[in-house]
Formats: structure tokens, C-alpha cells, sequence
């Protein structure tokens, strides 16, 4: 998978693609527009943080390069790649429950805390894109 050369963009299928885990300097694009909503990202190799209208979506230590970031109102689900294994942290419904897939293997059920952030590790080092799906049970 290629890094974000845009730091963040569009995709056919209606979700959007950010990030580059192998910008040497940061880097951020604001004000983009995406389904009526505003996004705000910021991005290099230590991390990478995603913004929606100003409340906080996404973001990773060290940096990553996003694909087919999706929405939806039961999770989200994307690709990531990093240089090496990742802590994410994604904003979703507060105090819920919920399944975490990476790579297609369930890693457990997770419970969101009172500002409904999910924090997750990611064995990414030499891995290529990983996918991750996170759905509310």
C-alpha cells in the first residue's frame, strides 16, 4: 500500500484515506470536505491524528497511513500500515461495547470509556496494511 501522498483524500467508495507514516516533518491539511462534514488532519512519522468537525476521530503513535477510513453508526473500519507496531486511539459512542477485528481475527470485546475512545495495539512492523474493524455489539 502506498502512504497518503494528499495526507488526506476521497475514495470511490465513499470513504477517505489519510496519513503518511514517512513524512520526515509534519504536515496537515484542513477544512476538507467529505459528506457535508470538515475534516482536519494532521500527520508524520510519530503520529497521526484525524478531526471531524473538530471533535477528534483518530490517532496513532507513531504515525500511519489510512485507507478506506469508514464510518459508520455501528463502528469503523479501515487499512493501516506503519514502519512500526502502533497504539490507535479512534472516537466512537461512549461506555459501548465492542467486537475488534484485526487482520479478520477478533481480538476481543472492548468497552469504550466516557469520552468514548477505543485504544488499541497493532503489530504492524514488516506487516504491510493490516485491516481493522470495529463494530458495536
Amino acid at each position: 500500500m502506498a502512504v497518503v501522498e494528499e495526507l488526506l483524500r476521497e475514495e470511490n467508495n465513499g470513504s477517505i484515506s489519510f496519513g503518511n507514516h514517512k513524512l520526515e516533518a509534519k504536515a496537515k491539511v484542513e477544512d476538507f470536505e467529505h459528506c457535508g462534514d470538515l475534516y482536519k488532519v494532521k500527520t508524520f512519522k510519530t503520529m497521526t491524528k484525524l478531526e471531524k468537525n473538530g471533535m477528534f476521530v483518530y490517532e496513532s503513535v507513531p504515525g500511519t497511513s489510512v485507507i478506506n477510513f469508514e464510518e459508520t453508526e455501528n463502528g469503523v473500519s479501515f487499512l493501516v500500515e506503519a514502519a512500526e507496531d502502533a497504539q490507535i486511539t479512534v472516537g466512537l459512542t461512549e461506555d459501548t461495547e465492542y467486537e475488534v477485528y484485526v487482520a479478520d481475527q477478533s481480538i476481543g470485546k472492548m468497552k469504550t470509556n466516557l469520552s468514548g475512545k477505543l485504544n488499541i495495539s497493532i503489530e504492524l512492523a514488516q506487516a504491510g496494511e493490516v485491516s481493522v474493524n470495529i463494530a458495536a455489539k
